[in-house]
């Protein structure tokens, strides 16, 4: 039986479906969260629908201050045992279109700002010689896809980094992971047009979209003790549309 009772849980990009997939199973766990984000009217919402959560405003794009914000999260913690990297965003444009700034940004985002944020977090969980870390990838980051080749860079990118992450600190009892979801029903997903949604779906062995909580449970069993052997490794979650 999994349990995170006793453990201090910091999730970033809390707010979206996989995020509030998150939290919600973590909690379920008896586990002590502090959830962050960028927007403050999101994070109210989500810690009125779960009080017994921290909340903590910040935005990863700011790489200067993100060891300031690996201590204010502890400190709200009092510790840190777990950090779960889901933040990130997608600025699509065809390769010979993308701007500069478009490249920059996706990158600076998701792969440099969740390098920094292990890395402080590595030295808090150093202290206890104890740790969990799963960074959220995504299938495109194995496969490739029309118009995201800084997306996908950036979540390759992520992957290459976390196995080397985790042969530096296997030693120390700290496990770095990457869990990488297909497509998922969420806000996004929910505007694509019914025919497109449809092929999208035919391409899907098992013939459905992923939930949050298809990615959330197998976050929460790389974040456990029954996972202590396991590093370097991504679990895909993707009904079957790609197999690594």
């Amino acid at each position: 039986m999994i349990n995170f009772e006793g453990k201090k849980i910091l999730i970033t990009g809390a707010t979206g479906a996989i995020g509030k997939s998150l939290v919600k199973r973590f909690l379920s766990l008896n586990g002590t969260i502090l959830a962050t984000g960028t927007n403050t009217e999101k994070l109210d919402k989500l810690k009125k629908e779960f009080p017994n959560i921290n909340i903590l405003k910040f935005d990863i794009s700011d790489h200067s201050r993100i060891e300031e914000f690996i201590e204010n999260a502890s400190s709200q913690l009092t510790g840190l045992d777990i950090l779960i990297n889901n933040a990130g965003i997608a600025i699509d444009n065809l390769s010979l279109r993308m701007k500069n700034e478009e490249w920059q940004k996706v990158i600076d985002i998701n792969l440099s700002a969740t390098f920094f944020l292990c890395k402080y977090a590595i030295k808090k969980m150093l202290k206890n010689k104890y740790g969990r870390i799963v960074n959220i990838t995504s299938i495109v980051g194995h496969t490739g896809n029309l118009g995201q080749s800084n997306y996908a860079a950036s979540k390759a990118g992520m992957v290459a980094m976390s196995k080397s992450l985790a042969i530096e600190y296997a030693k120390k009892n700290i496990t770095v992971n990457c869990v990488s979801p297909g497509f998922i029903q969420s806000n996004m997903t929910d505007k694509i047009v019914e025919s497109i949604k449809a092929v999208l779906t035919s391409r899907i062995p098992m013939s459905r979209l992923g939930s949050g909580e298809d990615v959330s449970n197998t976050v929460a069993f790389l974040s456990s003790d029954q996972a202590s052997y396991i590093t370097g490794e991504t679990i895909h979650v993707n009904g079957g549309m790609y197999m690594g």
